[in-house]
């Protein structure tokens, strides 16, 4: 008999997950989550005060770029307060009633975790705000002059939203979250360890000096990590003898054209295309998409975060502009500087 599937709104309790988790190589605790330290450290603190009071903790808001460990969080959260966790995202709740059947079935203090919270219909985000506020929806019945309005209320739950685009959230949105943690960039001690840790988990023999290697080049994402870990213990099982040595590592991330600075094909390809087809810039953002075939909002979200850390491009009202250190790394000689809009003559 085939395996039933799991469905897209997914639930259960805390201890449920813990297999799952593992396999997916996310940490189960605030303990053993790597990095964030400020981040951790409050939400342990809220975690505590609301598992005192016997509260549902505040709604919380988790951004930053993708990869860093939002929906890790999210579940650790739950997992903390001992509760069952429901998952979707924004443009999987399309209508009001999708919402509102998905609240009706939470349970007393659970915890409600909305990936891409920003890409939420306006109709149904307006819904939610009483639901977030009073713990109550209110619904109208009927049709024209015959229509009425009741207000049904909801359990007590915590709602967990992330977003890697805060700024596109509505304020009356933004404003209902009591906890609001934006997630950095790790550095490359803390991706050494994550990688140390899942490489551990999936049982792969890892030289300390390859850990590092993969790291380095990891963008300073865990997901990133993870990634690069799985695919050069494929490299070392078919080239070498399943050890991940430091020059097996190296050997493999040269083949998947990801660099000393953790700059992959497209990368370089997005650079590129700005110090030569664009002579270093400015350029705008769907310009930029266009000549190298990307989304725009992939450009935004995935690439140029990690290449304005690296200070390699920068934003500018008239579009995106590459930096010297940009052009030393691609070996290209900078831009030339503008000619002089007025020629001076010898002796004047």
């Amino acid at each position: 008999m085939a395996e039933q599937q799991e469905p897209r709104l997914v639930s259960g309790r805390a201890a449920d997950e813990d297999g799952r988790l593992d396999l997916t190589l996310r940490p189960r605790t605030l303990a053993g989550y790597v990095g964030q330290a400020r981040v951790v450290e409050s939400l342990a603190i809220f975690i505590q005060a609301a598992r005192e009071r016997g509260e549902p903790l505040d709604h919380v808001l988790l951004y930053g770029p993708p990869g860093l460990g939002k929906t890790t969080l999210a579940h650790i959260i739950a997992h903390e307060l001992a509760v069952a966790v429901r998952a979707t995202s924004g443009p999987a709740v399309e209508r009001a009633g999708d919402l509102a059947a998905i609240l009706t079935n939470l349970g007393d203090r659970d915890v409600l975790f909305i990936d891409e919270i920003h890409r939420l219909n306006r109709t149904v985000e307006e819904i939610l705000y009483p639901a977030m506020e009073d713990y109550a929806l209110d619904i109208i019945i009927g049709k024209g002059p015959g229509a009425r309005s009741i207000r049904l209320e909801l359990p007590r739950f915590t709602l967990i939203g992330a977003t890697t685009r805060a700024g596109q959230l509505t304020s009356p949105l933004r404003d209902r979250f009591g906890v609001i943690s934006r997630l950095e960039y790790y550095r490359p001690a803390e991706l050494e360890e994550i990688v140390r840790r899942s490489a551990a988990i999936l049982e792969i023999r890892l030289d300390r000096q390859a850990g590092a290697e993969i790291a380095r080049r990891a963008r300073g994402t865990p997901r990133v990590a993870n990634r690069l870990l799985k695919r050069v213990r494929d490299f070392a099982q078919v080239r070498a003898c399943g050890e991940i040595t430091l020059e097996v590592a190296r050997e493999a991330l040269e083949l998947l054209e990801v660099d000393r600075l953790g700059l992959d094909r497209v990368d370089h390809k997005l650079l590129r295309a700005v110090a030569t087809m664009f002579g270093g810039g400015p350029v705008g953002v769907d310009t930029l998409a266009a000549a190298i075939s990307e989304e725009s909002e992939t450009i935004e979200d995935v690439y140029e975060p990690f290449l304005m850390q690296l200070g390699f491009l920068k934003r500018t009202p008239r579009g995106r502009v590459l930096t010297p250190r940009a052009f030393r790394h691609l070996g290209l000689p900078g831009p030339e500087p503008p000619a002089p809009l007025f020629e001076t003559g010898e002796g004047e």
